[in-house]
């Protein structure tokens, strides 16, 4: 039983996730709990499969959003991968326009520095940034 829960979902994660769908006054057994952390955990592990296969197939060893997708299809479940399509086009479009902003604010930064370097020649100039990492995207390293 204990190595069967590190290779599922952390259970709060699957019923945090039930719970947003279902009406508050719900209650959820710890069975259908159990049953839903074993289905969530084995759908994407099928899935993964599917899409490690296809980059085996293709010498690749970085499983990407693409190949989730096409596994989604492949394996039947086009519904899932139209809007999951959907979702990684939103999500790439989000982090071009995070990486065009953050370029134009670190010029803008830059142009002021010079600007200020120029007037306190014989101060250090101190740079701040408000640099954050960028979000994770949707790629898997496989191990073949």
């Amino acid at each position: 039983m204990a190595d069967e829960q590190y290779r599922l979902l952390p259970i709060a994660n699957v019923v945090r996730i039930m719970k947003h769908i279902l009406p508050p006054s719900a209650k959820i057994s710890k069975e259908a709990k159990q049953t839903m952390q074993e289905c969530v955990t084995e759908f994407i592990s099928f899935v993964t499969s599917e899409a490690s296969d296809k980059c085996h197939k293709e010498n690749r060893k970085t499983l990407n959003g693409d190949d989730i997708c096409w596994a989604l299809t492949a394996l039947g479940f086009d519904n899932y991968a139209e809007a999951t399509v959907r979702y990684l086009h939103k999500y790439r479009e989000a982090e071009r326009e995070k990486a065009s902003s953050q370029n134009k604010a670190t010029s803008s930064q830059d142009k002021d520095d010079e600007e200020s370097s120029e007037d306190n020649s014989r101060q250090p100039a101190h740079q701040q940034t408000d640099y954050e990492a960028p979000s994770p995207v949707l790629e898997f390293r496989v191990h073949i």
